[in-house]
């Protein structure tokens, strides 16, 4: 053992992160392995290092005892006596047994545990900082791809992105930087394991939480997220401070804030709603663009029958039922939507002449908010 070991373990500290203490205690497990392997010994040894005078020497520790049972764990008191009088029964004695041409075979052995120890530790350390954050969002590099994963580089270690949670409407090449949503942090035999997504509703929220300043100190809240990724989004804001306007401050000046996400999800079409504890009101501002008339709540089912204008029927149901959808999920309730003509037939409406229509500044769909502006 020399300085020049003592100035490996300071540089692995410092590159790796890992402590000087973890790397001498496995140098000393991988010293004890050795030299019980290697001289065919089973006494209770301890390796001692001297950095400084660059020394390793093996004492065998043994037990003081009336009657000897085992030469290579106990020692009488008569012959521990004759080294120290000072010594008595179930007092331990030290005896150096350093083998002679024990440093080279140590060296030769003890590689490969310590570097197992270091590589245990780094993963350690990876697991530790990645399990801290699940559910949160980072960027990466695809690095490759096969039949079941894209694979990520997350900087330490690499994430795997599965086919279930790539965004349709994206290719993945070499080299391309995204944005994904830690899903799971699995510790296995081959070290941590990191699953991430990119159509996970989470990464939604993630984004307007770096992009909204009003999100992230709290001052605007996320509700409700619906996604059905790649194509459309609904989200639900609200604020207990009635001079912040939540959808207007998840829109930004100009549409820049929800523009920036859209554009890092390639497209992604987001609608912005007023969130409520009312329900009538609730539903009808996730049902934008459409206009509604009449929402006919049934608590004990949670449902909801939901009238809408006879040229809005298509728009409030949306393409492929898309619209309608998407507004059961954010709302929690389920949504039937009926013509103005079939309720009218069906003796449901009016329930009151007075018609109940949505006021536009509950709701903001970002497709009419860029058209509006250009």
């Amino acid at each position: 053992m020399s300085s020049e070991l003592l100035d490996a373990l300071n540089v692995l500290e410092k590159d790796k992160g890992i402590s000087k203490e973890v790397l001498i205690d496995a140098i000393e497990a991988a010293l004890i392995s050795a030299y019980r392997r290697n001289f065919n010994q089973a006494q209770n040894v301890r390796i001692d290092l001297n950095f400084e005078k660059g020394s390793m020497r093996v004492f065998a520790r043994k037990d003081v005892v009336d009657q000897v049972f085992d030469a290579r764990l106990e020692i009488s008191l008569e012959e521990a006596k004759q080294i120290n009088p000072s010594y008595q029964l179930e007092d331990v004695v030290e005896l150096e047994v350093t083998p002679k041409d024990f440093g080279r075979i140590a060296a030769q052995t003890a590689k490969q545990v310590v570097t197992q120890r270091v590589r245990e530790a780094e993963r350690g350390i990876i697991y530790s900082e990645f399990i801290d954050r699940e559910e949160d969002i980072m960027t990466g590099i695809v690095q490759r791809h096969d039949s079941r994963f894209i694979y990520v580089s997350l900087g330490k270690i690499e994430a795997l992105l599965p086919i279930s949670e790539q965004m349709p409407n994206e290719h993945y090449k070499p080299h391309d930087r995204i944005k994904v949503f830690i899903t799971k942090v699995e510790k296995t035999s081959k070290g941590p394991q990191i699953f991430v997504s990119r159509t996970h509703p989470g990464l939604l929220k993630r984004l307007f939480e770096i992009e909204v300043p009003e999100i992230f100190d709290g001052t605007v809240e996320i509700k409700s997220v619906a996604r059905e990724a790649g194509d459309r989004s609904k989200i639900s804001v609200h604020s207990d401070n009635e001079e912040v306007d939540p959808v207007g401050s998840c829109v930004g000046q100009k549409g820049q804030r929800v523009q920036a996400i859209v554009n890092e999800l390639k497209g992604e079409k987001i609608d912005i709603v007023n969130w409520s504890e009312d329900p009538v009101v609730f539903v009808a501002n996730a049902l934008s663009p459409s206009k509604v008339l009449e929402v006919i709540v049934e608590e004990a089912e949670k449902a909801t029958t939901v009238i809408v204008p006879d040229y809005q029927l298509s728009l409030a149901i949306g393409k492929r039922g898309q619209n309608a959808r998407l507004a059961a999920k954010l709302t929690g309730w389920k949504i039937d939507i009926k013509s103005e003509t079939e309720a009218r037939e069906a003796g449901i409406y009016p329930v009151e002449e007075q018609e109940f229509l949505l006021s536009r500044d509950s709701y903001v769909n970002e497709d009419e908010f860029v058209e509006d502006d250009e």
